[in-house]
C-alpha cells in the first residue's frame, strides 16, 4: 500500500493556501529547493524525515499522525480531537472506554 503521506500533504497545504515553495520556505528550506522538495514528498519519490514531518504539520496546522493516517474517517477524526481541549480529550476517552467496555 502507497503512504497516505503525499495527498494529505497536498491536501493540508492546499488548504493553507501555500504554494509548494512558500511551504518548503517556511519550514526552513533553502528557496532555490523548497518547491522541489516538497513536490518530490507530494509525488512519494521521497519521503520527509520525521523532524521535517513535525515542521510540515506544524506549519500546516495538522497533528503529525494526520499525515501517515491511511484511514480517511481516522484521519478526519485525528483533526477533530487535536483541536479539543485537554478536558474534552480526557472525557471523550472516558466515554470511549466506558461504551466500548461493555461490549
Amino acid at each position: 500500500m502507497n503512504s497516505p503521506l503525499p495527498a494529505r500533504l497536498r491536501s493540508a497545504r492546499k488548504a493553507a493556501n501555500l504554494t509548494q515553495q512558500e511551504l518548503g520556505i517556511r519550514i526552513g528550506m533553502d528557496p532555490n529547493t523548497a518547491s522541489a522538495r516538497i513536490n518530490q514528498y507530494e509525488k512519494d519519490r521521497h519521503s520527509p524525515g520525521i523532524q521535517t514531518a513535525k515542521r510540515l504539520a506544524e506549519e500546516l496546522g495538522v497533528p503529525l499522525p494526520y499525515l501517515f493516517c491511511e484511514d480517511d474517517i481516522l484521519a478526519e477524526l485525528i483533526c477533530k480531537i487535536d483541536s479539543m481541549s485537554q478536558a474534552d480529550k480526557k472525557a471523550l476517552l472516558k466515554t470511549l472506554a466506558e461504551q466500548y467496555s461493555k461490549e
